[in-house]
């Protein structure tokens, strides 16, 4: 850099300078206009100034009647969208009567084992009027027709429903773990519910391209916004493999980031992200409506930086991160709740996490202007940076052939691994420093009571199983889940005869073990 001797290293690994200037922006730098390819100021022409971003708070525990009720109080106070956590077992298709579900039914989000329970999830919420997001992934073509058929029950069509669906299954086998079938049929399943989805259910993101958990586990913005891009590109193959059009799906993709504390590489991380999806979407894959070439994007703040230690702390640094999300241009956004270091939210802690949503949207002039950071020096320079970088590393992951081979090869879970180790000995060795931890800490720390899920949870929910197996007809529950079997195994739309067995009562663990018959369980390569 022209300027000055660089004092700090970024996340990513590259030297910030102590002074930007003009010298240090690209030459021929020409940012166009928010709302325009490639879309580097936003992907909307006004952004917040028309209408703040959605604010988008994740919820879920215990029972379906328990998170029933945090949604009604979140939506009560301000909330603009649902977003679902559900349990372990759920995520990776078995039912809460299962042994391999014992002790972890309700403790990480909702148990949800039936249309039953979806039913009463979202009692008296109104679907065609709110959008709801699920963080579900391997089974998430299962969660969604289990909500389109509450839906229907309520009187609301395919065509009102609006959400998103995680439904990121490469992300699963790099970074955390909650995949079930094989890549090739897990990207059969996730094509199949973008041709459902553009039939059935139009205005749902079929996907949200997740780097948010490869950054949890401790992937740089740079690797972040990578490897996410490279599996979004894997997505694209796969769905054009299957017949469909470019235009017909990419307009309903989306993407799920993080936002960390360092504000300025976190912003010209989003700018860059939005950049490299927009050249590739028109160079690479040839789309033609702009709709496919825009990057939409979720944020939540950063999970892994909130502290047991002195946890009210965590407030400022949510409060950070959002900020850098918002100046970032996201669409969508989730604010941890300070206490999520140690236990789920409580109630208290639920609402102050949207109230900090609320005072930036409401009390700031981050609305007044789009992209108010356009032009600066240090986050155009960093901007390029990122893209440079991020591009060379999309392309160590093509040299393998594709996301999926770099996957069966560990490869991005080693590149990942190693930056997760490198920011441990930096914390350890206090050149990294957390407030709270290895500075700046309290001899005695203030009591704190946790929100604890009762564990008569797990026996509440075997018991629902046991009367909604007593009360369907078997016989027709078992001819449907033949029919899926067949359409696994053939290359009919698996979520037709999926959503047939749903609406007879056939549960999330009997679907997902159908699918497990037909074709096979993940094995992770030795070398993982």
């Amino acid at each position: 850099m022209s300027s000055g001797t660089p004092q700090r290293v970024s996340e990513s690994g590259f030297p910030i300078a102590p002074v930007y200037t003009a010298d240090d922006v690209p030459a021929g730098l020409s940012l166009g206009a928010p709302g325009e390819y490639p879309f580097t100021r936003g992907v909307y022409p006004t952004m917040y100034t028309a209408r703040p971003w959605t604010m988008r708070q994740y919820a879920g525990f215990g029972t379906a009647a328990e998170s029933n009720a945090r949604y009604r109080q979140l939506l009560a106070a301000g909330t603009m969208g649902l977003s679902v956590a559900f349990d372990l077992p759920t995520q990776m298709g078995y039912d809460s009567d299962e042994a391999i579900a014992h002790g972890e039914v309700g403790k990480v989000g909702v148990a949800i084992d039936s249309v039953d329970d979806m039913r009463v999830l979202f009692d008296g919420i109104p679907l065609d009027r709110v959008s709801t997001s699920m963080t579900i992934n391997a089974p998430a073509a299962v969660l969604l027709l289990l909500y389109q058929l509450v839906a229907e029950e309520s009187g609301v069509s395919g065509a009102q429903l609006s959400g998103t669906i995680q439904n990121d299954i490469l992300k699963e086998y790099i970074a955390r773990g909650t995949y079930i079938f094989p890549p090739k049929p897990s990207l059969r399943l996730v094509a199949d519910t973008f041709a459902y989805c553009r039939a059935e259910i139009p205005r749902w993101n079929t996907i949200s391209i997740s780097g948010y958990h490869m950054a949890e586990a401790g992937a740089s913005p740079v690797q972040e916004i990578a490897f996410t891009l490279a599996n979004g590109a894997e997505y694209v193959r796969a769905a054009l493999a299957a017949g469909l059009k470019v235009d017909d799906f990419a307009p309903r993709l989306s993407f799920f980031f993080v936002a960390r504390t360092t504000l300025l590489e976190e912003v010209a991380k989003f700018r860059a992200a939005r950049r490299i999806w927009a050249q590739m979407m028109r160079e690479e894959f040839g789309a033609v409506n702009p709709k496919s070439w825009m990057l939409r994007f979720h944020t939540q703040t950063a999970g892994v930086q909130l502290t047991a230690q002195q946890p009210e702390v965590n407030l400022v640094r949510v409060a950070v991160q959002g900020l850098g999300a918002v100046l970032g241009g996201t669409q969508s956004l989730h604010t941890n709740s300070y206490d999520e270091a140690i236990a789920l939210p409580t109630e208290k802690a639920a609402r102050l996490a949207l109230r900090t949503q609320q005072v930036l949207a409401y009390e700031t002039d981050l609305t007044a202007t789009v992209d108010p950071f356009a032009g600066s020096y240090v986050v155009e320079s960093m901007t390029d940076t990122i893209e440079a970088e991020a591009v060379a590393l999309m392309q160590r992951v093509a040299d393998f052939g594709s996301s999926v081979e770099a996957i069966e090869n560990g490869f991005q879970k080693r590149e990942i691994e190693s930056s997760a180790y490198q920011i441990a000995q930096q914390i350890d060795g206090g050149e990294r420093v957390v407030v709270g931890v290895n500075r700046f800490t309290v001899d005695v720390e203030e009591p704190y009571e946790p929100l604890r899920v009762d564990p008569a949870i797990e026996a509440a929910q075997v018991g629902r199983l046991t009367r909604l197996r007593a009360d369907r007809d078997d016989a027709a529950v078992r001819a449907a889940l033949e029919s899926l079997s067949k359409a696994a195994d053939g290359t009919e739309n698996v979520l037709y005869p999926m959503k047939e067995a749903l609406r007879l009562r056939a549960t999330v663990g009997e679907v997902c073990h159908a699918l497990r018959a037909t074709w096979g369980l993940y094995q992770p390569a030795d070398h993982f």
